[in-house]
């Protein structure tokens, strides 16, 4: 059973704050920002969206890169070039054959993403190309890492958007965005986050630890023409029990990277009810994409984000909660996650 990993600082942009505490305290609040956007669905009706509200007009790859850079700098809290030469930085983007990808090359990008923070992280930097599953591989590199000579933190960091021309007419085509003509489907937004991962028991304090993680692959898609049974899901949730050691029974609640649409709600309920054995008067589901809308690579971050909140404020349903995340080409990942309030 592989160590835990500690949660520690968090920075967060989304179209509802430029910062964690901001975003959670308005998810927590039910409170979005969905608004109309410069795109148009093929009615000619505006199309509906949750944008960072910047004051400049950045676009394209300029706009990941500074929606990173804040969500960085939050993070590390003013950390010096120097420090930063021995963390990591584990960069979660969307998928490389996504429809409409801003990213045109991901080492030119993270490079950027340097020069914009002015520091140089460490040479086992690396990207995660993956959606929204990259941040469940991210974890599990991290927490590898942490174990190495020299190395004491890492971090992971995301940033990508869904309001892009060519992004938006494909999720149309394949009936994915809410528009006039489609109720069963979701908003598209944009964001970026990162979180600051260590060894258990490094800082003084409660800590939200990473206990497990799992992967698979769900063949029943949502493009796929196969009945869902959420084969998929149900095995990555159950490797992430086996690798936390533990069982379902510990578990207070979940938070899902459901934005909308049946499909995975159903597959989460599904997979959920297949290794659920215990009596249960509730079990609360969360998700944050109610409030930020689809936003990609990062909706990993403000869901771990959205947990340490709750739990710091000690609104938290249970102190072991399940997180899993999906990709449309069917990969899943699940990670179980625990507070250590560092009591006894």
């Amino acid at each position: 059973m592989p160590d835990p990993i500690a949660i520690g600082r968090i920075g967060l942009v989304t179209g509802v704050g430029f910062d964690a505490g901001s975003n959670c305290a308005a998810i927590r609040s039910a409170i979005d920002n969905f608004r109309e956007t410069r795109f148009q669905d093929q009615y000619g009706e505006w199309l509906m969206g949750c944008e960072v509200p910047f004051a400049e007009s950045w676009r394209g790859e300029r706009r990941l890169v500074e929606m990173a850079a804040m969500a960085i700098a939050e993070c590390l809290g003013g950390a010096t070039r120097q420090s930063c030469q021995h963390i990591p930085l584990l960069l979660c983007l969307a998928e490389t054959d996504r429809p409409g990808r801003i990213v045109r090359d991901d080492a030119t990008f993270l490079l950027a993403l340097e020069s914009a923070l002015n520091l140089k992280f460490h040479p086992m930097s690396r990207v995660f190309p993956d959606g929204h599953v990259a941040l469940a591989s991210a974890l599990d590199c991290a927490r590898t890492l942490v174990k190495s000579d020299g190395i004491r933190r890492v971090l992971v960091a995301a940033s990508d958007s869904l309001l892009v021309g060519k992004t938006l007419s494909h999720l149309e085509e394949h009936e994915r965005l809410l528009t006039s003509a489609h109720s069963d489907g979701f908003i598209p937004g944009e964001g970026a986050g990162a979180l600051l991962i260590e060894a258990p028991g490094q800082s003084a304090g409660p800590q939200l630890l990473c206990r497990g993680i799992g992967f698979a692959v769900e063949p029943a898609h949502i493009h796929s023409d196969l009945p869902l049974r959420a084969n998929g899901l149900t095995a990555a949730i159950q490797q992430s029990l086996a690798d936390a050691g533990c069982g379902e029974s510990v578990l207070g609640f979940k938070i899902i990277d459901a934005s909308g649409g049946q499909y995975a709600f159903k597959e989460a309920t599904l997979a959920f009810g297949r290794i659920d054995r215990t009596k249960r008067t509730e079990f609360d589901v969360w998700h944050p994409a109610d409030c930020i809308g689809e936003i990609g690579a990062p909706i990993g971050l403000v869901m771990i984000a959205v947990l340490k909140s709750a739990f710091e404020k000690a609104y938290a349903k249970g102190s072991n909660v399940l997180l899993h995340l999906g990709n449309d080409d069917g990969k899943r990942a699940s990670m179980i996650f625990s507070w250590d309030s560092g009591a006894g």
